[in-house]
């Protein structure tokens, strides 16, 4: 008996599909993708570019096995996912044989690998995910000896790794991140894809992962927002639906998945965690990138959601962007809807992040983003940054966040704790540091409620408690952001400090910066545009420019992200113990 094939009630295979393809897709799916190419000039671009990919790719040599980072097959499991899916696609809707034989390659190759580098798991449930969509899109065009080696390859190299997983006492299905969704995602697309010749090694596979899921998905509740990020939503959030979609099609039901609490409001994170162009706010380990993808216009159509469609569809509209075998696969035109029926504000609770605007439509628009929430995340995505924030208006993006330090995932090369990199201390980040020195410059553990938010026309506060972030130093510390009028921000923090302690101030900042004569106001200059700072309070406080480096007392590892082009707003206040520092922000009008 399989391990874990008693997980569930009933049988999970009951209601199969036994003919292929049963993934994402049926007959009518290519049919009418054919008819929508010839006739939606958005998806004919989308289908040219992908198309021409897929051209490229039959000139290029297979993947081999290689990990560059001692680690990692993520990069190798990804250029065969992306191969396969582009050949795979364009044959089913072309019948050029040509694109059906180079996807075989690819896939032989990768067959005979000796793993699939389940240490990493990611790069496992990857190649699954790719080995059965051909597997299952391209069925009636393998030959028996094909199939056989597809099959096998699934079974061995992804989804017994995936049940000694399932087995054990920790691992990713006991997680709730991303790994998470993205290991049952894989593993369930791979069991569903061959189900009917291996119906016992299936059924636990996806008994597990129905167990396992929700651990990752509760964190959409109650706002729907992701706790990793707004590009890691992307990537959970695409192999989460990946699976909910195979299931549908496969099995009829999704086993309620798509109803746990949050996850059709989770369309909205993306939206709100943009700014003017949609640039992300790019927090912790997020990726500076223009927000949407593809699950849109798949939750848009699922959860009857027209500003989801609208987000997708308007980015496709843009020239360039030619979207992606996803794209096409789920395409839902923009049926109308007008972003100024969105809410300015969002406060996404649990995540504890907030968004304040003054438009959707104007390039131009006030924004503010605000993150608070868990530091004890540290050892996934989250930064020591709670109480940071970013700021735009006029076009620019004038308080930035660092963003990723790449460096801080090769700890299995340096051994450095993640805390010793300037990007992901409290001093990288937008935020308080009281009584700076080697340790962790916030509590390891720490969350940040916010504990007031209150969005009006004309005024919106959020209040973030930040005490348990400086325990050590402090009794109670306070920050509220306001945006007054949509045409101002205001940072104000109170401090209850322990004892006498040196309390800074930083806002990181790609424009250059002039001090007035008196130093409690600063000019931002960028692309010809201004932002003024001022200190409201308290008297006797002045700027200080600074290179965006680590303080002399902190961790300073050799290698690290460089900051060059960057440089800081500085306040410090020296040995106080009650504090109370405001500075406004105000886009300057132009001359």
């Amino acid at each position: 008996m399989i391990a874990g094939a008693g997980l569930a009630e009933g049988d999970m295979l009951a209601t199969l599909k036994r003919s292929h393809p049963r993934l994402m897709a049926d007959e009518r799916t290519f049919a009418n993708l054919k008819r929508l190419i010839e006739s939606e000039r958005t998806a004919k671009r989308c289908y040219r570019a992908l198309r021409e990919g897929a051209d490229s790719i039959l000139e290029e040599a297979p993947s081999i096995y290689e990990i560059p980072d001692g680690l990692r097959l993520l990069s190798v499991s990804r250029r065969v996912k992306e191969r396969v899916q582009a050949l795979a696609l364009v044959y089913r809707l072309e019948g050029d044989r040509r694109y059906r034989d180079r996807a075989w390659k690819e896939l032989e190759a990768a067959a005979q690998f000796k793993d699939w580098n389940p240490k990493h798991f990611l790069d496992t449930a990857e190649m699954t995910y790719a080995f059965a969509l051909a597997y299952d899109w391209l069925f009636a065009d393998w030959t028996a000896s094909q199939r056989q080696t597809l099959r096998q390859a699934i079974v061995t190299l992804g989804l017994k790794p995936g049940m000694a997983v399932y087995a054990s006492a920790n691992g990713w299905h006991k997680r709730d991140n991303n790994w998470n969704q993205v290991c049952n995602g894989g593993l369930g697309i791979g069991a569903l894809a061959i189900a009917d010749e291996e119906p016992e090694l299936a059924r636990a596979i996806l008994q597990n992962a129905r167990q396992s899921l929700p651990l990752a998905m509760r964190h959409y509740a109650p706002d729907g927002a992701g706790t990793e990020g707004a590009t890691y939503w992307d990537y959970g959030a695409r192999f989460n639906i990946l699976f909910l979609a195979s299931l549908e099609t496969a099995l009829g039901t999704d086993f309620e998945l798509s109803k746990i609490d949050g996850f059709a409001q989770s369309g909205l994170y993306q939206i709100y965690m943009g700014g003017a162009d949609r640039m992300s706010f790019d927090f912790a380990d997020c990726g500076l990138r223009r927000l949407s993808t593809p699950m849109h216009f798949w939750m848009g159509r699922r959860f009857r959601r027209p500003e989801y469609n609208w987000f997708r569809s308007s980015e496709l509209a843009r020239p360039k962007q030619d979207g992606g075998f996803l794209d096409l696969l789920w395409f839902d035109a923009n049926s109308g809807f007008d972003p100024a029926r969105l809410p300015l504000d969002k406060y996404f609770r649990a995540a504890e992040c907030v968004s304040m605007r003054s438009s959707w439509t104007d390039p131009n628009a006030l924004v503010l983003a605000v993150q608070a929430g868990d530091n004890s995340n540290l050892s996934g995505h989250r930064h020591l940054d709670l109480g940071t924030f970013i700021l735009e208006a006029s076009g620019e993006r004038w308080i930035i966040d660092g963003g990723v330090d790449h460096e801080t995932y090769l700890g299995h090369q340096h051994h450095n704790p993640k805390w010793h990199y300037y990007r992901i201390r409290a001093e990288g980040h937008n935020t308080l540091v009281i009584n700076p020195g080697a340790d962790p410059d916030q509590d390891l553990k720490a969350v940040a409620k916010i504990v007031q938010f209150d969005s009006r026309p004309q005024r919106t506060t959020a209040v973030v408690d930040l005490t348990a972030a400086y325990a050590k130093h402090a009794r109670g510390v306070q920050r509220t952001f306001t945006m007054e009028n949509r045409s101002a921000v205001t940072v104000a923090d109170r401090v209850h400090a322990n004892a006498p302690a040196d309390v800074w101030w930083f806002a990181h900042t790609p424009a250059e910066i002039a001090l007035g004569a008196d130093r409690t106001e600063a000019t931002l200059t960028r692309n010809g545009k201004r932002l003024l700072a001022k200190i409201e309070s308290p008297a006797g406080a002045v700027f200080e420019v600074r290179e965006a480096t680590p303080l002399a007392t902190s961790p300073n590892p050799q290698k690290q992200a460089s900051n060059r082009g960057r440089r800081k707003l500085a306040i410090r206040l020296r040995a106080v113990k009650d504090a109370e520092l405001r500075v406004r922000f105000a886009p300057a009008r132009s001359a």
